[in-house]
């Protein structure tokens, strides 16, 4: 009976609680044909919105989101700094706390924020369910008195923005800190936290809104063992209501970054101990602000902001290379998005409502190696078509080496008709005359070769 009901267990669990057996799990293939995500870090940090955008520190000392952290440990130049700007502003004796009845998303309409993530052109959204001050978007019976709806909005902003995401056919994820950093529980009673505060945290977002994707970070301080990552992905792969199509990343403890768990991530094109993720065939994901920061900085200035150009750039430059965008939008306290972040999203869209097939559902041409030569061409794959993607308009013919077929090229957008050669494996692309009047595109253009592969 002993043998039978073990058995009976192990066929109903299939995945354990071991790197090995977590790691056998394939990424659902919906996170690799996506491609574009937006970002969203908003909390009670949405209320000072600053950060020193403007200095010659590390990218990590810019996060304005970080403000409680840094205001409270002054001993290098960021900390410096933020703690003289809270004194200046707020005084000496206002503690962070007293920012949070002042986060009141009065102006947030999730229906809106769906509406810009879509026509973006993104396929899938990730907000920050509780960031490293601890403070949640839903009524967490685990943070009592510091979340959403007990003080400050006195909404569901997890639930809300849920079913406008949904509702607008786009993917649903959560942001979720496994540390806190001045929870005493945290601080005192390490494994009591996990246990009591933490997983139970990540199962109730989980049960409650059912998301795609679970995105986690501030694992740095310990490793997953002391996390007890791979029981809780244990449960979330075998009993969870998602387990057969959430999707994760990797930061599930100081040793998980690029090894464990699902897509890899890099942030500002580092990972973080400052080196890049390098090639690899895993599914990966780069995430950054349009600015300097990932929650708003009010002090950010038009230069602190990527072009729309360039972001169209990044988007391309990382899909080529097989791996998603995520691209973060910070709100206001009042819940709106600011502007200039709207207008460069719907900038994006508009290039991606012409060109998106070269984007979305494609996967990294490997032939891209042998075209290192080619300036400002990057390549997309989508069955036996090869996409070619020029940041600049070409002033010359291009030559595609790798291709073994003679198909049709076309320009995405273009009426008109563009004229190839085929030759030893390579083909030749005539770029055509385009003018103001006939541009199908800003940014990049792109040349389909149909059946090329």
């Amino acid at each position: 009976m002993m043998i039978m009901v073990s058995t009976g267990s192990a066929m109903a669990q299939p995945y354990q609680s071991n790197w090995e057996s977590i790691n056998s799990r394939p990424i659902p293939e919906w996170f690799s044909d996506v491609k574009f995500g937006i970002f969203i870090h908003w909390g009670v940090f949405s209320v000072p919105a600053w950060a020193p955008a403007n200095e010659d520190i590390s990218i990590y000392a810019k996060y304005a989101e970080w403000y409680w952290w840094r205001m409270m440990n002054t001993d290098d130049k960021a900390g410096q700094m933020f703690r003289a700007y809270h004194n200046d502003i707020y005084g000496e004796d206002f503690l962070y706390q007293d920012f949070a009845p002042m986060f009141k998303a009065e102006h947030f309409d999730p229906s809106q924020w769906a509406d810009l993530f879509k026509r973006a052109g993104a396929k899938y959204v990730v907000l920050t369910s509780k960031h490293h001050e601890g403070f949640t978007l839903w009524p967490s019976a685990q943070s009592w008195n510091w979340n959403s709806v007990d003080i400050g909005p006195h909404l569901d902003l997890c639930g809300d923005l849920t079913t406008a995401v949904k509702k607008a056919g786009l993917q649903m994820g959560f942001y979720y800190s496994l540390y806190e950093w001045f929870n005493p529980l945290y601080r005192n009673n390490l494994e009591k936290y996990v246990d009591d505060h933490m997983i139970p945290q990540m199962k109730d977002l989980v049960t409650r809104y059912e998301p795609s994707i679970l995105w986690t970070d501030g694992e740095w301080d310990h490793p997953s063992e002391t996390w007890k990552s791979t029981e809780f992905l244990k449960w979330l792969y075998n009993e969870s209501p998602v387990k057969e199509g959430v999707v994760v990343n990797d930061r599930w403890g100081k040793e998980s970054r690029g090894k464990q768990g699902g897509f890899y991530t890099t942030e500002y094109d580092l990972v973080h101990d400052g080196q890049g993720i390098g090639t690899t065939d895993h599914p990966w994901e780069e995430c950054r602000g349009i600015g300097t920061s990932f929650g708003y900085n009010r002090i950010e200035t038009p230069d602190n902001y990527m072009t729309a150009e360039g972001l169209v750039h990044l988007l391309i430059e990382k899909v080529a290379a097989g791996g998603n965008l995520l691209l973060n939008v910070g709100p206001t306290a009042d819940g709106r998005i600011p502007a200039i972040q709207q207008q460069r999203l719907l900038e994006i869209g508009e290039w991606l409502d012409v060109n998106g097939e070269a984007i979305y559902d494609t996967r990294k041409w490997d032939g891209a190696e042998r075209n290192q030569n080619l300036e400002n061409v990057y390549f997309t794959r989508k069955g036996n078509d090869l996409y070619v993607i020029c940041t600049q308009f070409p002033e010359k013919p291009i030559t595609v080496t790798g291709t073994n077929r003679s198909g049709k090229v076309s320009l995405m957008g273009f009426d008109g008709k563009v004229k190839s050669r085929r030759s030893n494996g390579s083909i030749n692309i005539t770029p055509p005359t385009i003018t103001p009047a006939n541009n199908p595109t800003n940014h990049a253009w792109v040349f389909k070769i149909e059946n090329g592969l």
